[in-house]
């Protein structure tokens, strides 16, 4: 693993959000599918609302769940230094819960981020009823936050919420290079990754179980992202009378 204000509360000029399959029974994650490295101008041009994937995973003990929000895709190890790229801290980063089943957030988790550098400090609200409700309206929460403290450290209590914010490496495995060549219009227009060629040549062709997991560096590229990571009491959030929560994952303006 490589380590690496106040928001504005306007209506938000665009935003970024990545819904997350979950089925929880007893909380305990099932299945799962996330995945959004720079898919579009966008996100490309402004890394910092690059949201890459949403997880939730069983927690450190039965009744705990763990999740996770990471963004700024790509990051190489020099990236990731302590106080090198830091959250946007004009940004609200969000965990969404839907818990009665109706596809629209029952409570949130916010998380909003002051300063930058190593000295950058992170604030967590909630879990809580949203402000409004619905993923084109965002509102900072004024109540006191949950947790806070500063990024790149383990924040809070065993028993209740513990939160660490800051530099990881990507969970995420893909062969990007023949991903790359087989829908060469997402390749980065910046970075190692546009220099890949787009087409296929006879020796960049894969044995079966000899794909290149190039996010995780065995392809000689270790990248990173800036990971949220909020462990809870699995009772703080709700779930129905069949165990299940939606989540899923929003940054925003």
């Amino acid at each position: 693993m490589h380590w690496h204000n106040n928001i504005k509360t306007r209506p938000r000029t665009w935003i970024a959000v990545l819904a997350v399959v979950v089925t929880a029974t007893g909380f305990l994650a099932r299945r799962s599918l996330a995945s959004d490295h720079q898919d579009t101008a966008d996100v490309e041009l402004n890394p910092s609302m690059d949201m890459t994937d949403v997880y939730a995973f069983p927690g450190s003990s039965p009744d705990r769940i763990a999740l996770v929000l990471d963004s700024w895709a790509l990051l190489t190890p020099t990236e990731a230094q302590p106080g090198v790229t830091s959250f946007d801290d004009n940004l609200l980063y969000q965990f969404k819960i839907d818990n009665t089943g109706d596809a629209q957030e029952d409570e949130v988790i916010q998380v909003t981020f002051h300063g930058s550098g190593a000295n950058q400090t992170v604030e967590v609200r909630g879990p809580m009823a949203p402000p409004v409700v619905g993923a084109m309206r965002n509102t900072v929460s004024s109540s006191a936050p949950t947790v806070s403290g500063k990024v790149a450290t383990v924040l809070g209590s065993a028993s209740g919420m513990q939160v660490f914010a800051g530099p990881r490496q990507d969970p995420f495995y893909i062969d990007l290079e023949q991903f790359f060549r087989i829908i060469p219009d997402r390749k980065p227009v910046t970075g190692p990754l546009s220099q890949l060629p787009d087409t296929a040549t006879a020796s960049s062709f894969r044995a079966p179980g000899s794909a290149v997991d190039i996010l995780g560096g065995s392809g000689g590229h270790p990248f990173n992202v800036l990971s949220i990571v909020i462990e809870l009491p699995a009772s703080q959030l709700k779930g129905n009378s069949t165990g299940k929560i939606g989540l899923w994952g929003t940054i925003s303006r």
